[in-house]
């Protein structure tokens, strides 16, 4: 009998609705935490863990209904993080060119670093408008990052 290895694939996708709770950021970092760990992505797991938890808190700090999170490794060791909410408006970075940078917040401010933290610490982000919540019952928005791969 012949015994041979099972290699794990090298795409994958991970989905995850969360609901409007304070939690969920929580909830968020320890799904990004199994499924990394679990596909031997240690090398961007502190990056992706902490940008994750910043999308998914804003959401929940601007956005009214629950959220969902989606985790695509696009192959060769690259990322793609993807965190939906029903609210509209595509904040900086994410409305912006790739090569048009948002200051930093400043130090004496409460909030306002999360966003800078994408720029930061992602290799591409972007955002999706998905309509206006007038008619459109998928309203809301889409923002997303990627790390990892051949740079």
């Amino acid at each position: 009998m012949r015994r041979g290895t099972v290699a794990l694939p090298d795409t994958w996708v991970y989905a995850l609705r969360l609901p409007h709770d304070p939690r969920a950021a929580r909830v968020a970092r320890t799904t990004v935490r199994a499924a990394l760990s679990g596909h031997g992505m240690g090398d961007v797991l502190d990056a992706v863990e902490l940008l994750t938890s910043e999308l998914v808190t804003n959401a929940y700090l601007h956005a009214k209904g629950p959220a969902s999170l989606r985790l695509t490794a696009l192959g060769e060791g690259r990322l793609r993080v993807g965190v939906r909410d029903s609210h509209p408006c595509i904040p900086a970075p994410f409305a912006r060119p790739p090569g048009d940078r948002v200051r930093p917040a400043p130090a004496s401010g409460v909030g306002g670093r999360g966003l800078f933290l994408v720029q930061e610490f992602a290799d591409a982000w972007g955002g999706w408008s998905l309509g206006d919540g007038l008619l459109d019952r998928g309203a809301g928005k889409l923002l997303w990052f990627e790390v990892g791969g051949e740079r």
